[in-house]
C-alpha cells in the first residue's frame, strides 16, 4: 500500500536504550518519523501531538492508564498503542476506553510494529495474537448468558456477518472491509452493529477476539480429526 505522507511517532518509555532502538528502526521506514522520544508526556507533545503514541504499559513513575486518559482528552487526534512485554490477562477494557487503539508486544519483530502503526494510522483497532486468549475467556465470563447462549447466538449470524468478522479480525478498518466486500460502509457498520448484538460483545477488540479463537479452535480439528469408527 502507497503511503504518501510520513506518520509522526512519538514514544514514551522509561528505558532509553528501548527508546533509542525504536526511533533508529522506525526511522529507517520512508513512510514515519519519530518526532518525539521521552519518559513522560511533556507539554511539547502536547502542543504539537503525533500520529501515533507508542506507549510502554510499565512506566516506573506514572501509570500508563492515567497517561492514556490524559492525552486521550488534550489530543484526541493522537493514536494510542500500548508497549508490553507480556500480553495482558486483565484491564485491556480500561484501557480500550482509556483511548488506546492497539497493544504490540515489546518482543515482536520489526515487520509486526510497522504493520500494527501502519493499521492504527487507517482507524483499525488491533490486537496481537498471543492477546486473545485471555480476552476471549473475560468475554465469556463476562457476557450475559452460558457458552450455550453464544453458540446459539452463532448460529443467527448471516454468511455476511461470518465475513465481516473474520476481516474485522485481520485488525481492517470499516472502510477497508467495505472495499473488499464491495459494499458500502453503512452497511458494514450495521453488519458489525448486529454481530455485537448477537455475540452480547460490545467493541471491534471483542470481536476480534471472538474471530482469533474461533480459528484456533478450528485450526485444532483440523490438526486432530476424529478417529474414524
Amino acid at each position: 500500500m502507497p503511503h504518501t505522507t510520513r506518520l509522526r511517532i512519538a514514544i514514551v518509555d522509561d528505558s532509553m536504550l528501548v527508546r533509542e532502538a525504536l526511533s533508529r528502526v522506525l526511522g529507517g521506514f520512508a513512510d514515519l518519523r519519530v518526532v518525539y522520544a521521552e519518559p513522560a508526556v511533556s507539554a511539547e507533545l502536547l502542543a504539537a501531538p503525533a500520529d501515533i503514541l507508542l506507549l510502554d504499559v510499565g512506566l516506573g513513575d506514572r501509570d500508563s492508564l492515567a497517561v492514556a486518559e490524559e492525552l486521550h482528552r488534550a489530543a484526541p487526534q493522537t493514536r494510542i498503542i500500548l508497549m508490553d512485554l507480556l500480553p495482558m490477562h486483565e484491564d485491556i477494557r480500561d484501557y480500550v476506553s482509556a483511548g488506546v487503539a492497539a497493544f504490540v508486544l515489546k518482543d515482536a519483530s520489526t515487520e509486526e510494529f510497522v504493520r500494527t502503526i501502519r493499521l492504527v494510522a487507517t482507524g483499525a483497532l488491533v490486537l496481537p495474537r498471543e492477546m486473545t486468549e485471555s480476552l476471549f475467556s473475560q468475554i465469556v465470563r463476562g457476557a450475559d448468558g452460558s457458552v450455550r447462549a453464544v453458540a446459539r447466538a452463532e448460529a443467527r449470524l448471516t454468511q455476511r456477518e461470518l465475513e465481516v468478522i473474520a476481516i474485522i479480525g485481520e485488525g481492517l478498518s470499516n472502510k477497508e472491509i467495505a472495499y473488499r466486500l464491495n459494499i458500502a460502509t453503512q452497511t458494514v457498520k450495521s453488519h458489525v452493529r448486529n454481530v455485537m448484538d448477537k455475540l452480547a460483545l460490545h467493541t471491534r477488540l471483542q470481536i476480534a477476539a471472538y474471530t482469533h479463537r474461533e480459528q484456533g479452535r478450528a485450526n485444532e480439528r483440523d490438526a486432530n480429526p476424529p478417529l474414524p469408527r
